[in-house]
């Protein structure tokens, strides 16, 4: 028996066609104001927290926004048909979308993270210009930095939770101080290759003295292959108090 065609079809293809265009341009607006929002930063860090921050997540939600209006577009000029073929071409569709989502999902967490990083670490050590003299700062190093930082900072880059850079204009003595994240951003596993692999505990387990150094284990999983690791870290002593000054 032959399947009497389905009498809204013409309608269907009029509409589904417009929701298609309308899926894909909100796609195309989500990317275009994310990259409209990074040009206007002017501040290097302020890119680096807002790539780090709004990348991945942003080229997520263009993409699934991309296969719903390349979906309704697909099936949007069909002839006269039953519902039982529509029905068939609406699951093929939403099967190839599903398994295109999964691929694309799987690039940006496991392959795209590298180029990310890549461009991160370009940003954070591009050389600043110094507003005072209009010429670039020099970055000090971990030992360099420790002046221009308090002990609140210091104690917190002893147990790896904030990393500082310090870029000094040497020229007039104007400081930039600019914060990071120690221990959030993913390291190359050992077992996949991946950058996947994140510290998810830091334990001390011995405290630093005035006269001994403390330790320090950071607890490792990879959350692509599940590869689990610890790495010990020596925890400066801390620092003696200085003298009070006696009163007269």
């Amino acid at each position: 028996m032959e399947e009497a065609p389905l009498l809204w079809i013409d309608e269907w293809n009029f509409w589904a066609r417009i929701a298609a265009y309308v899926f894909i341009s909100l796609a195309v607006l989500r990317m275009l104001a994310y990259y409209i929002k990074l040009a206007s930063l002017k501040e290097y860090k302020d890119k680096y927290d807002y790539i780090n921050e709004n990348e991945i997540g942003a080229l997520w939600q263009s993409s699934l926004l991309l296969l719903v209006g390349a979906s309704l577009l697909a099936n949007s000029f069909l002839a006269e048909i039953g519902i039982f073929w529509f029905i068939i071409r609406w699951v093929t569709t939403l099967s190839i979308a599903i398994v295109l989502a999964v691929i694309i999902n799987n690039l940006l967490k496991f392959y795209y993270p590298f180029y990310v990083e890549k461009r991160l670490r370009q940003l954070r050590y591009k050389p600043r210009i110094s507003p005072k003299t209009g010429k670039p700062m020099k970055l000090l190093s971990e030992e360099e930095e420790d002046v221009y930082l308090d002990e609140g900072m210091q104690a917190e880059e002893e147990v790896f939770s904030v990393d500082y850079d310090v870029w000094v204009d040497e020229e007039t003595g104007y400081t930039k101080i600019e914060k990071y994240s120690g221990h959030l951003h993913a390291e190359r596993c050992p077992e996949c290759g991946y950058l996947t692999l994140r510290v998810v505990k830091e334990e001390i387990v011995t405290q630093p003295t005035y006269e001994e150094e403390g330790e320090l284990i950071k607890y490792y999983i990879c959350s692509y292959c599940d590869y689990k690791a610890q790495t010990t870290f020596k925890v400066a002593k801390l620092k003696s108090k200085p003298a009070e000054t006696a009163t007269a």
